[in-house]
């Protein structure tokens, strides 16, 4: 095996810098790489940091959060009212079990899954214009060892597309493992990012950024972050994180005049140099546990945590990352959303704020009801956001009051988030019907 070096490292707030040698661990046959061109795709640049030069088009949601990572759907025109009898183009029925959001890009649409009985973890693909599943690939059969909390799946985090490969992130044997697929679905390399304590599953989403495919593996005996070249799956960085379970997914925005791996959680709020790994600031903020992303309004950054302790921290996105207010509530699966200089928030437990940016104060709040795990979507300057019975709660970012717009029940669960591109919303929503158990279908909305 080949030792290839690792960057600097961080563990909690005691910092210290050393370099080592990591082995690399790669599973199963690394193959030529076919680049598949999409039939009918449309080209274009997104603005996203680290997106120059892929093959993706402004009508696509390539990864968590969409192209931006923030949770913007720009320039989108579709219906703020739905029932199963109004307003589906589409609906077609999803194998398995999962809680990651659809990812379009094409003509395609991707998700993960698992099999419960059977206990596989796959990658599937559907027609964006009709439903129609294309194919499955398994990826991984058996080896669901660990803790898994029941808010969970063995398919949580979402894929990510750079355009020409899939990258899928599942927890395996103990092991976070990263496999990259064809479009087509086939297998193009496999390599583990890192051992797995299980406390309660993963749930954390990949991050593309240039040639690179990034990996957060926190877990109660020592996380790091890891990046990966997208061709082949060499290991380019690793940087060291503290021993505490978190669950939050990464994002990488532009900031100060560079582009920033923003990570809550294991007691910090950290940016990270995504090309490098190295630590350009952290601030004692967040708890130890997250699940929600970080967010920014391009000077400040806010994230929410809720183990052992709950808070909403903000900070300024400088090197120095001074601390700018805090509070003591809890938004800790939902992540939140930034929109012309205030926050709006969604908690687990169906309260909805709304805060001014730069200082903390509260506009308002409103008790919707319901539990919330998926996160909200932006429209203009319309919220979208699912509720763990089915129901998707459509309201103003008005920071003078709320200003609620629509309920809209379907099915009985939904726990991944609503994606809206190309004048559509995709919803993956699970049915409980009495002769067939439960069942998840994938939804297609629009006029």
């Amino acid at each position: 095996m080949q030792n290839i070096p690792i960057s600097s490292s961080v563990v909690g707030h005691r910092i210290f810098r050393h370099f080592r040698n990591q082995k690399r661990l790669t599973c199963g046959l690394i193959v030529t790489l076919i680049v598949f061109q999409v039939p009918g795709m449309l080209l274009g640049t997104l603005v996203s940091p680290g997106s120059a030069g892929l093959k993706l088009s402004d009508t696509d949601w390539p990864w968590w959060r969409g192209a931006n990572r923030n949770g913007h759907a720009e320039s989108q025109n579709v219906p703020t009212e739905w029932s199963e009898t109004k307003n589906i183009l589409w609906s077609t029925p999803i194998p398995g079990r999962g809680h990651s959001s659809p990812t379009v890009v094409g003509d395609t649409i991707f998700l993960s899954t698992s099999d419960e009985n059977e206990q596989t973890q796959s990658v599937l693909s559907f027609e964006r214009a009709t439903g129609k599943q294309r194919w499955i690939t398994q990826i991984h059969k058996e080896g669901w060892d660990g803790r898994i909390h029941k808010r969970n799946t063995q398919a949580t985090p979402t894929i990510a597309c750079d355009g020409e490969r899939l990258f899928a992130t599942f927890m395996f044997k103990e092991q976070i493992w990263l496999t990259a697929l064809s479009l087509e679905g086939d297998i193009i390399w496999q390599i583990k990012a890192s051992d797995y304590s299980s406390h309660w599953g993963y749930s954390t989403s990949p991050a593309i950024y240039d040639s690179l495919v990034i990996v957060v593996s926190d877990h109660k005996d020592g996380g790091n972050i890891s990046a990966f070249d997208q061709a082949s799956g060499k290991r380019v960085w690793e940087t060291l994180r503290p021993a505490i379970p978190n669950y939050a997914s990464p994002v990488i925005y532009n900031l100060n005049g560079q582009d920033q791996l923003i990570l809550p959680g294991c007691e910090m709020l950290a940016a990270y140099h995504p090309q490098s790994g190295r630590l350009l600031w952290s601030v004692p903020v967040t708890t130890q546990e997250t699940v929600g992303s970080a967010v920014s309004d391009g000077n400040r950054v806010y994230a929410s945590g809720g183990y052992p302790k709950n808070e909403t921290a903000c900070v300024l996105a400088k090197d120095s990352g001074e601390l700018v207010w805090r509070n003591s509530i809890r938004v800790y699966a939902p992540s939140m959303l930034a929109v012309k200089g205030y926050l709006y928030t969604m908690t687990d437990k169906g309260l909805a704020h709304c805060w001014e940016g730069e200082t903390g104060k509260l506009m308002w709040r409103e008790k919707i009801g319901g539990d919330f795990s998926a996160s909200p979507t932006l429209v203009g300057d319309t919220l979208y956001v699912s509720s763990e019975q089915g129901k998707t709660i459509v309201f103003k970012a008005n920071p003078e009051r709320f200003e609620l717009l629509a309920e809209n029940q379907l099915g009985n669960e939904i726990w991944a988030s609503p994606v809206i591109c190309d004048n559509r919303i995709y919803l993956r929503v699970a049915h409980h019907i009495e002769s067939d158990g439960r069942r998840e279908m994938l939804y297609c909305i629009g006029e």
